[in-house]
C-alpha cells in the first residue's frame, strides 16, 4: 500500500486564517485531526479552543509565541501545552520572522460529534 503524504506547509502559508487542517475529510477519520498553523512576523490574536467534546495539543514547531488566555506564559519552540474543550488561549509571535505551531487533536473521553 502507498503511503499517502498531506502537504500542509504551503496550504497553511497560503491560507486565509493561515492554518491547514488535516481531518476527517482526508483521512475518512474523526478520531483526530492535525492543524498546522503558520503565523507573520509580529502576528496576534491567533484563538486557540479545542471546542466541546475535544482536547488539543499545541506545539510550537518554529519560534516562540506568547500565550494569554486560559493559560498564560511563553510557549518556546519544542515545547507543547494541552488545552480542553472550552479553555481558549490566543498566540502572539512576537518574533521577527514567519513563526509556526502544529495542533494535534481529538475526542475526550466520551466526546464525539
Amino acid at each position: 500500500m502507498n503511503l499517502k503524504v498531506h502537504e500542509l506547509k504551503n496550504k497553511a502559508a497560503h491560507a486565509g486564517d493561515g492554518e491547514q487542517i488535516l481531518g476527517s475529510q482526508d483521512t475518512g477519520s474523526h478520531a483526530c485531526y492535525l492543524v498546522y498553523g503558520v503565523m507573520k512576523a509580529r502576528e496576534s490574536g491567533r484563538r486557540l479552543k479545542a471546542g466541546s467534546g475535544h482536547e488539543e495539543m499545541v506545539l510550537a514547531v518554529k519560534g516562540d509565541f506568547l500565550v494569554t488566555g486560559h493559560y498564560a506564559g511563553t510557549l518556546s519552540e519544542g515545547s507543547a501545552f494541552h488545552l480542553v474543550g472550552e479553555e481558549t488561549c490566543f498566540l502572539e509571535n512576537q518574533g521577527d520572522a514567519e513563526a509556526v505551531y502544529v495542533l494535534a487533536g481529538g475526542h475526550s473521553s466520551g466526546g464525539h460529534h
